[in-house]
């Protein structure tokens, strides 16, 4: 595996991590030189977070948006698919969240941990008069289904809505529990249901992990296992 010591930039300093599409206008960035988008059937949505590789948290509520980092998130149910993310109940995309009960996942490559790590190392509760999409120039599209915007230049995206009774008091929990309402991925990634073998996915396209302050991983030997022989 390839470790990254991710360090954090300033306002200015995002040349790594600026996605070089325009902003479009339907739920596919073909046009954008960084991203591809499939759709993903729903009863695979929730493959797409098997590798625990860390996200991207959208959300948009009352003309406010914001984005934020997620290492702790999961599926938890096939059908219809369902996630779990920890989004710690002081932030700003917490607040957003549960007003508008939706949210948008992307899941960032290699090629986006610089900006994956600025976002999650500042708050949109200590911002005023502007956002981090604008701070940090991040590009967007327009989700299918839900509000939150949809993050460029990543390999996947799921669009998630609170499940209705299942809602968790945010003065209590961090955790957030959501239905998988659409899904895409970038085919040089992700295909029929799967991911591809690791040499066919370029290193920038990659999945990262984070370790903790700014430190990540990204998948860099696939070995396939095999099933022990029954001795008995």
């Amino acid at each position: 595996q390839l470790s990254l010591m991710i360090r954090r930039h300033n306002n200015t300093a995002m040349s790594k991590a600026t996605i070089e599409s325009n902003p479009v206008t339907n739920p596919n960035p073909a046009s954008a030189s960084c991203s591809q988008m499939e759709p993903v059937p729903l009863n695979q949505a929730c493959r797409l977070l098997n590798t625990g590789a860390t996200v991207l948290v959208s959300s948009a509520a009352s003309g406010q948006q914001n984005i934020m980092a997620a290492a702790c998130n999961m599926p938890v149910d096939f059908s219809p698919p369902k996630l779990a993310v920890i989004i710690d109940k002081t932030t700003f995309t917490r607040k957003l969240v549960d007003e508008a009960g939706e949210f948008a996942l992307s899941i960032p490559p290699l090629s986006l941990a610089d900006l994956t790590f600025s976002v999650g190392s500042t708050s949109g509760n200590d911002l005023s008069g502007t956002d981090k999409f604008r701070q940090l120039q991040i590009k967007t599209f327009p989700a299918t289904i839900v509000a939150a915007p949809l993050i460029s230049g990543c390999v996947a995206w799921l669009e998630c809505r609170i499940i209705p009774g299942m809602e968790l008091a945010r003065d209590e929990h961090d955790l957030v529990l959501a239905e998988v309402v659409a899904a895409w991925a970038d085919p040089r990634v992700f295909v029929q249901g799967t991911y591809r073998p690791i040499d066919e996915i370029p290193p920038e396209l990659r999945t990262i992990h984070h370790l903790g302050s700014g430190r990540f991983v990204s998948p860099g030997k696939q070995f396939q296992a095999r099933v022990l022989a029954d001795d008995a």
